[in-house]
């Protein structure tokens, strides 16, 4: 995508990161299951051990998108935060984003990445598909539908019968 630049997260990215966690939140509410403390705490979340990362998209210097990585097993990552400002929800910057992130997982020796989400649109949904992304199971809570999905990084790049 022209002018698409992807980077490290960065202390002064801060409230542009809090504005995209924001705007995500359901009809603008907390779940009760997520407290948002790692976005109020991005270099202890996400920046305590070469394994996590955060990153941001930026077009033309203004951030539009972001995505972190975590984990609190050994062998699986998850993926968190996804967000991309609804003026660029149409474009390829979350799939680029989702990328740089599996890349990141394999590279450090994830065997697996998981994540959820409480959006069902079919353009989300596909892109985790397109990706390999299995949906494991849909669950409900506190009213709302979270989807969860699984990518097993290593039967990828494998040939059949392997």
């Amino acid at each position: 995508m022209p002018g698409l630049t992807v980077r490290s997260f960065e202390s002064n990215d801060q409230q542009a990161v809090s504005q995209l966690y924001d705007q995500g939140l359901l009809a603008g509410q907390i779940a009760p299951n997520d407290s948002g403390a790692d976005i109020d705490n991005m270099r202890e979340a996400y920046f305590d051990n070469e394994r996590h990362h955060f990153w941001v998209a930026e077009i033309d210097g203004q951030i539009v998108a972001m995505i972190g990585v975590a984990s609190d097993e050994l062998h699986t990552a998850e993926i968190r935060r996804l967000r991309v400002n609804p003026d660029h929800q149409q474009t390829a910057i979350a799939s680029t984003l989702l990328e740089t992130a599996i890349t990141h997982c394999k590279h450090h020796g994830y065997l697996k990445v998981r994540l959820d989400t409480r959006f069902e649109r079919d353009t989300a949904v596909g892109m985790f598909d397109n990706v390999g992304f299995q949906h494991t199971r849909t669950k409900s809570m506190h009213g709302k539908d979270l989807l969860e999905f699984y990518l097993d990084l290593y039967r990828q790049d494998k040939p059949d019968g392997e």
